[in-house]
Parts: structure tokens; sequence; C-alpha cells
């Protein structure tokens, strides 16, 4: 492996030799000096070279070289340089430089198709571009820190990762949002969450489980917060009591993620987005979805959905009410109806009308749903044919439940979403590495 420095380490190191390495941001090729923007993973650092334009003697050659070289530089270029470092406060980038002794081009660039104004699509074109801008590598970054906070909170309260099939015979929501594809004779169908199977864990005696994977959905959405594939953060555990138990897992281990995040980034999020991340208090807002109504009724606006669903509108809205009377940027929906939720949600004791289950919204979008699941088989059977489904299709799934399982439930979360909502971005295509749509399937 090179050694080198990464460009963020600089500023601890005395003045002296040094080897850095990455791509060319940008070259001012002035008549008596060369200035060189150089960026790795970490950071950017200017370079300077004193430029030799003729050698009028052999000595002179090697520096008259180095200024060609310089010259020929195209921005994406990758390559090491050593020199000699210097601290200088009038240097703008970052108060230190390097004077250039040697470059060694591991790989030259052509010109960038893109550039900082190119639309969102034309950068997705060229993707591996587009993510070398230092806000990109930001994204990842901030995303990378708050998985990592998540597991930890998870691995410190017991939870086991699982890693359920990708790859199932049958559907595990929706039937009509499966990707089918040819499994030898027959036909498999792509996940769309990893929901039976994590459910399968608590037969198994687990307890408590989780999952940062893949899944798909056949859905031809063009909005800002769906795609196609996508990275599901899933959660499930035993004994539970209500939906509650599954509301408070969820919203500590938010509080987890976001506080991590705001130690370790805060700052360079704020000089990046302009945004500050906040820590929310605990618990989140709760509100059932008849209040809610009423909440958007009394603030003018019905919402237009004929089955009592919240559309995008009424959950921004319902945010600003949060935002503007609570505090928070986080709020539970609660009480769904039957008619909206899956078989597999238990209704409520005394009201099989409304479910044990909710929404979670941040920052005026909803990011989750999750819910105390049903149990009991019977019921179970009873509640999969009112929704039309036959429980022969269900064979393997209800087996499950035929040989034991405690009372349990969980939550399913888009990552990408998460993200989006927490740097203010415009869409999810902005902080998913390779987002895929119903028009998208390269790069």
């Amino acid at each position: 492996m090179t050694d080198r420095t990464l460009i963020k380490n600089l500023a601890a190191l005395a003045d002296g030799p040094v080897s850095v390495s990455g791509w060319v941001e940008t070259v001012r090729d002035q008549k008596k000096v060369q200035f060189v923007i150089l960026r790795d993973e970490s950071g950017a650092v200017q370079l300077v070279n004193p430029a030799t334009r003729e050698a009028e003697s052999p000595e002179q050659q090697p520096a008259l070289e180095l200024t060609e070289s310089i010259s020929a530089l195209s921005s994406g270029t990758f390559l090491t340089v050593t020199g000699e470092l210097k601290h200088d406060e009038r240097v703008k980038l970052g108060g230190l430089e390097i004077k250039i002794s040697g470059l060694d081009v591991a790989a030259s660039a052509l010109d960038s198709p893109i550039a900082d104004d190119s639309s969102i699509d034309k950068r997705l074109d060229w993707r591996f571009l587009d993510l070398r801008r230092p806000e990109q590598n930001l994204i990842f970054r901030v995303q990378t820190t708050f998985l990592h906070a998540l597991r930890t909170w998870w691995v410190q309260n017991d939870f086991i990762e699982i890693h359920t099939p990708k790859l199932m015979a049958s559907a595990s929501e929706s039937r009509a949002e499966l990707f089918e594809v040819e499994y030898f004779e027959t036909t498999a169908y792509l996940a769309q969450s990893p929901q039976f199977f994590k459910q399968m864990a608590q037969p198994a005696g687990f307890g408590k489980v989780f999952e940062v994977a893949p899944a798909f959905r056949a859905d031809p959405s063009f909005t800002s917060r769906h795609a196609t594939e996508f990275i599901s953060v899933d959660a499930e555990m035993s004994w539970v009591e209500s939906h509650e138990d599954v509301m408070r897992m969820h919203e500590q281990l938010l509080v987890a993620g976001l506080t991590a995040v705001a130690e370790k980034h805060g700052a360079e999020i704020e000089a990046a987005f302009g945004v500050t991340v906040t820590v929310p208090s605990l618990p989140f807002p709760r509100i059932p979805l008849a209040e809610v109504h009423q909440i958007l009724e009394k603030r003018g606006y019905t919402v237009p959905r004929a089955d009592g669903d919240l559309d995008p509108e009424g959950e921004r809205r319902l945010s600003e009410y949060v935002r503007e009377e609570l505090g928070h940027e986080f709020v539970f929906v609660t009480d769904y109806a039957t008619g909206i939720r899956p078989f597999y949600h238990m209704r409520r004791e005394g009201d099989g009308s409304i479910t044990n289950s909710y929404d979670l919204l941040y920052n005026g979008t909803e990011i989750s749903t999750g819910a105390q699941r049903e149990h009991r088989v019977e019921v179970l059977i009873e509640q999969a044919k009112e929704k039309g489904i036959e429980p022969e299709e269900l064979d393997f799934y209800l087996d499950f439940f035929r040989y034991g399982v405690p009372p349990h439930g969980g939550f399913g979360m888009g990552l990408s979403r998460v993200i989006m909502l927490l740097l203010h971005q415009s869409s999810i295509r902005e902080v998913t590495y390779l987002f895929r749509g119903p028009n998208r399937l390269t790069p």
C-alpha cells in the first residue's frame, strides 16, 4: 500500500517532507507559479510549484519537466505528490500548502461531463464522478456513523443481527409490488421486506433481532422518496405488550443514531448543508390518526384519501404543527384503521377496527411503519381471509405460529429517507449510492 498521509491529518504534522495521494480538483497555471488543489477522501490541500518555463542549464531540466507535467494535468487525474509541507495562515485552504518536489500520475482523466449545475439525472448518469463532491462524501460518512450507532445500541441491548433471504417463493407484502425472477424450474420473487423471516426469529427463541439489508418494490413511483431498491432497517422483538413497546425501542434507537451524527459530524453538516442536527428529546409525541385528522381540519386541510390514511401533504402539515406546538421533528401517528394495515397487524382489544400500529414521521415525511404483530394462528388466518388472501398461500408463514410464538412486534424503516430528511436533501437520489427507480438500472 502507498505510504501516504491523509489530507485531514496534515494539520497535525510539522513542516517537512510529506506524501499525499488523491485526485486533481483544479489547476491554476500562472506564468510564474502553479497551484493545484488536490482532494482525497478526507479533504483538500493546496499544492504549489514555482514554474520553470525554460531550462537554461541541464540542472533546470527536472524543474522544467515538473512544470510541464503540472500544466498537462486535467481535473480528475489521480496522482501521488511528494513535497515539503508548510504551515501558512495566509493560505485560505486550511492554512497550509505543499511545495511539490515530485509527482507520480496513477491515472489521467478526461474532462468531466458534469458540472456543479448539472441536473440530478445527468449527475446520476455519471454517479462515480458526482460522488467525488465533498458533500457526497460527507453524506456517506454520516450514514456510516448513523448505522454504526444503531448497531451499537442494538448489540448493547442484546439484539441479534440476522440476514434474511432476498429470494422468496411467495410475496412478503403486497403481491402487486413484486419483482419476479426466473429461479431454475420455477419463479422466485425479490423480497419486499424481511417481515416474515424476522418474525420467524420469534418462535425460534431469538427474542430480539435486527437487519440492515436491501429490499425491493416494483412500484412505478417517481416521487422524491421512493426507489425500487432500497436499504431497509428492521427490528423485531418478543414479549411486547403493545406497539408502545416498539415505539419506545424505536425512539431510543434514533436518539442514539442522531446523537452520534451530531457529535461526529455536526459542524461539517452545518458548513456543507446549513443544517443543524437536532438530537430529539424523549419521548417522541404520539398522536392517534383520528386526532391527526381533527388537527389538520382545524388548520384548514382535509386529507383527500378515501381510506383515511395520510397523504404527503397531510404528513407535511402535521409535522409543521408538531414542530410549532410541540417543538419536535418526530411524531408517531398511531391507531391506524384495520382496513389500511396488513393482515398480520394485531387489532385493538375491544375494538377490531383499530390496529396496534404506528407510522413515524420525521421532518414532514413518513420514514417507518411499526406494529404489534398478531401471534395467534387462528386469528391470523381469519384476518388473512378478510384481506382476500387464501391461507394456503401462507402455509410456510402460518407454520411459524402453529408451533408456538410469543407476543411480538417491530418496525421497518427506509435508511435513505432518514438520511435525506436529516440533511434536508430534496430527493433520496442524492443520498443513495446507486439509485434504482422505474427508469434507472444503470450505472
